[in-house]
């Protein structure tokens, strides 16, 4: 079976400065209902400490639900969600134990660590840019800043360009 890296990726959230996967989108990967899972997981509550499950509170919900299409069947749900980290996820395959979770598991697994690299990497690019802006003066300062905006996620901190029409005539943005 192959499941495409993208899409877990996709299922990957940050919660609480952690990256994590919601208990639904855990389920429908390894291939069982969302209360299957939660039902494994409660009868094995011994492998699943504080850093490997958490359940959302009602404003983290509203907040997954609002923030990602996949999860508007969440809406309306009375339970709060499970979040599980990399190793939760890895346990609730062991505790479902069925081929497909086992293997699905590893895409998983190669996922979060896809993601690790990508942070790892964009701190490295960072850590060396300000090295560089350090040598050279405040000429190359401009092209530093242009750097780090490109950098930057989508929709976070960038300026519009272009021309603004107002009343009395255009304004630079």
């Amino acid at each position: 079976m192959l499941i495409p890296v993208e899409r877990i990726e996709k299922s990957i959230l940050f919660l609480r400065g952690q990256k994590v996967m919601l208990d639904s989108d855990l389920a429908d990967l390894y291939g069982v209902t969302t209360k299957r899972l939660n039902e494994q997981v409660r009868r094995n509550a011994e492998r699943f400490p504080q850093d490997f499950l958490f359940r959302l509170n009602a404003e983290e919900k509203e907040e997954v639900v609002a923030n990602c299409d996949h999860l508007a069947k969440l809406k309306f749900s009375p339970v709060l969600p499970y979040a599980f980290t990399e190793h939760g996820a890895i346990m609730a395959a062991s505790v479902l134990n069925t081929p497909r979770a086992v293997e699905v598991s590893v895409y998983v697994v190669r996922a979060f660590v896809k993601l690790r690299e990508m942070i790892t990497s964009n701190t490295e690019i960072a850590r060396r840019l300000d090295e560089l802006e350090q040598k050279y003066d405040a000429q190359f300062r401009v092209v530093f800043d242009a750097i780090r905006q490109m950098m930057m996620p989508e929709g976070k901190g960038r300026k519009e360009i272009g021309f603004r029409v107002e009343e009395e005539g255009a304004a630079y943005l």
